[in-house]
């Protein structure tokens, strides 16, 4: 009773443990955000970059505006697609998705 009746009488001595408190609540949600939403994105990045990296002649994908075809060259920062029968097209690598049936097969591994 007498600790209830000094934390009443001297304001600052509530403070301390209650900015202790606020403070470790905040790394916490830091950590929960860092492990739910960056880590996960920056792993999936990586993902995307090491594909459109091992991109060859005669691989099959899919743009991101959804037009297949065959890849015809690769160059640093674009491929050439063939997507129909001598209709070849310019596209930047970053447009680039793995085919439907790739993305599933690479899933389940």
């Amino acid at each position: 009773m007498s600790l209830l009746f000094q934390f009443l009488q001297d304001p600052v001595a509530t403070k301390g443990p209650a900015g202790v408190q606020s403070l470790i609540f905040l790394v916490l949600i830091i950590v929960v955000f860092y492990f739910f939403m960056i880590r996960p994105q920056v792993k999936k990045q990586k993902e995307a970059t090491s594909y459109r990296n091992a991109l060859k002649k005669g691989d099959k994908v899919t743009t991101n505006g959804g037009i297949y075809g065959k890849i015809n060259d690769v160059k640093d920062t674009t491929v050439s697609l063939e997507i129909a029968d001598n209709v070849v097209v310019k596209v930047d690598k970053t447009a680039i998705t793995p085919e439907a049936s790739q993305a599933t097969a690479q899933a389940k591994k």
